[in-house]
């Protein structure tokens, strides 16, 4: 079965849908069967693995999920594109539990095709969300080395807390990843210990670096693995990979 990941933040900027998409090329390329799924409007996903969006999220639709699968470059790795429409999110909104019914039902057809299902969510605590929320297995935080790193961390802990009681407890924590991380800067170095001294072991011992490569592949529409593939941000996805790979 596979470990469904939800990566959520409700602060934009933070590396959240750069995570999404490098961890789904890292687990794809140790030969993992890995699905990448855009529910960001923003559609960055989408373009960061080659493709362009869809006219309607197939998340909220009623035709088997896998007819809207498509192939990426990287082998092993396929990703469902997002939509632009944001009428999509109103309609999950109005939707309420129908809408969440229908999303893990998409999840649970295809959970026998793939090891790993990563799901890009919006960066704000939209429906779409929370009903990725209800329907994955864990859940991956990327935190930013900055002085806002913790504003809106507490709420989003509280909506994942509520999440989990409200479920059949098939939600986790997945864990907390630091990111744009700069071990030349104090700063970087204070938040760090305020995080592990608050969240403890659910903290990813790696760190994911600030790095150019990380910020230029997507305008090429490839991962950091095609664009920079001996970047240290490449290293360090290819370590989160590791690690997520250990905490199974």
């Amino acid at each position: 079965m596979a470990r469904i990941f939800s990566v959520v933040n409700q602060k934009g900027g933070v590396g959240k849908t750069t995570t999404s998409v490098n961890l789904s090329a890292a687990l794809a390329l140790g030969g993992h069967r890995t699905l990448l799924i855009d529910i960001d409007p923003q559609c960055n996903a989408t373009n960061a693995v080659g493709h362009e969006p869809a006219n309607h999220h197939a998340m909220i639709g009623e035709t088997p999920l896998l007819e809207s699968v498509l192939d990426t470059k990287t082998e092993s790795l396929s990703v469902v594109p997002g939509s632009r429409r944001f009428q999509d999110a109103d309609v999950m909104a109005a939707a309420g539990e129908d809408a969440a019914k229908r999303f893990r039902g998409h999840l649970d057809s295809v959970m026998d095709e793939y090891e790993y299902i990563v799901v890009d969510c919006p960066p704000s605590a939209t429906a779409m969300t929370e009903t990725s929320l209800t329907a994955s297995t864990e859940v991956l935080i990327p935190i930013q080395c900055e002085y806002f790193a913790m504003v809106g961390v507490a709420q989003l802990i509280g909506t994942i807390k509520k999440v989990i009681t409200a479920t059949d407890g098939r939600l986790t924590f997945g864990g907390i990843l630091l990111t744009m991380y700069d071990e030349s800067l104090e700063l970087t170095r204070e938040i760090e210990d305020e995080v592990r001294d608050f969240f403890g072991d659910i903290v990813f011992e790696n760190v994911v670096p600030r790095d150019v490569a990380l910020s230029e592949a997507p305008s090429h529409g490839q991962t950091v693995f095609q664009y920079a593939p001996r970047s240290r941000g490449a290293y360090a996805y290819t370590q989160l990979c590791m690690e997520v790979l250990q905490r199974d």
